[in-house]
């Protein structure tokens, strides 16, 4: 399988991490890397200037490609790759015109961008919890008019610890869910060099985020009808997000309550042996285990666990009975790998494995 691809938005953090897990991609081979007129015309290096965030350094092929505009180069980039990974720094309205044009050139575009998360026949996939919404595309490809072009997203960083936990518990009819998120602050795009006034700082809010951990698992629970994903009505989620003095990884404390309240070991037993399509169908990206419980309460920690199976993999840990909430336990995962860029390259593989990019 190999497919040429094209990065939008490559100057950001998400950009660079794209990069990064796709320079030696068994699949996926980066053809063309585009931004804003304002790096379009130069070469990655010189695009990038001081930017580069990464731990891994830039290869020369990477530096040396040139950066073509997102807008006004569409056509040829279109024309050089099979598909593209976007994740773009514009406003909404801005960058959901900016996806529909690229499918409608027939050329599939997988998201990083919320601006599509409601769009009622774009996927939100993640990929272990919900392939099956894949289906929708045929839908959407029909609206577009489109064979070949569609759009899917990948959804909010925010909820991709909490969520996969939930998941495997959903045969015990998960009722309310409260969650709060210690988040890193790579998630807005920041480096502690870049954000002085974070060190020794905790800020009690981020714009959009509890609405958006609110509302989007509902949608990731959805049922596809008559051409569009109808949302679950269950459970009820509460969250407060909070952005904590940490490089990579966001950390969700959870209480939960069930209309059939399991036992903490038939909750124990569903994490250990849940698997997804992504593991089944061994895709280069999928975590071999994809939630792991850690008995040790002193875990799992930010900065020993997040990198877990190529930061792919979810962590959880403390479970036990609450006095309010039926069960309250913790959960991990790398913002900017699982819930972001590697999110969106691990549901590229799953589309390309069912032939949506063919």
């Amino acid at each position: 399988m190999h497919f040429n691809v094209g990065i939008i938005g490559a100057t950001g953090m998400v950009g660079q991490r794209f990069i990064t897990l796709l320079e030696n991609h068994p699949w996926f081979e980066i053809k063309v890397l585009a931004a804003s007129s304002r790096s379009a015309g130069k070469t990655y290096e010189e695009a990038l200037g001081e930017r580069w965030a990464m731990k891994a350094p830039l290869s020369d092929k990477i530096k040396k490609m040139n950066v073509y505009d997102a807008v006004k180069d569409m056509d040829k980039i279109v024309s050089e790759v099979d598909f593209v990974f976007c994740a773009v720094d514009m406003k909404k309205d801005e960058i959901r015109a900016l996806e529909e044009a690229y499918a409608k050139k027939e050329c599939p575009v997988i998201s990083n961008n919320s601006a599509h998360r409601g769009t009622k026949d774009v996927p939100m996939i993640v990929p272990e919890i919900n392939p099956e919404h894949a289906e929708i595309i045929h839908a959407q490809r029909k609206r577009l008019g489109t064979k070949k072009g569609f759009v899917a997203v990948k959804s909010n960083c925010s909820l991709q610890s909490y969520v996969p936990a939930i998941h495997p518990l959903m045969k015990f009819g998960p009722k309310n869910v409260l969650t709060c998120t210690y988040q890193a602050i790579s998630g807005a795009g920041k480096t502690f060099e870049r954000w002085p006034e974070i060190i020794d700082n905790v800020i009690p809010y981020i714009g959009g985020e509890e609405e958006k951990s609110e509302q989007e698992p509902l949608k990731i629970w959805g049922k596809i009808e008559d051409g569009e994903i109808k949302n679950a009505t269950s459970p009820s989620i509460t969250a407060q997000c909070i952005r904590v003095p940490v490089s990579d990884g966001h950390l969700a404390a959870v209480f939960a309550s069930f209309d059939k309240k399991p036992t903490k070991e038939e909750i124990l037993t569903a994490w250990k042996e849940f698997k997804g399509v992504p593991q089944e169908l061994d895709l280069p990206s999928a975590p071999k285990q994809f939630l792991n419980y850690f008995e040790d309460d002193n875990r799992p920690q930010t900065k020993l666990d997040r990198e877990l199976e190529g930061g792919m993999a979810v962590s959880i840990g403390r479970l036990r009975e609450d006095t309010q909430y039926d069960y309250k336990f913790v959960c991990l995962s790398h913002n900017t790998l699982r819930g972001a860029a590697g999110g969106a390259v691990l549901m590229a593989e799953l589309l390309a494995a069912k032939g949506y990019l063919d």
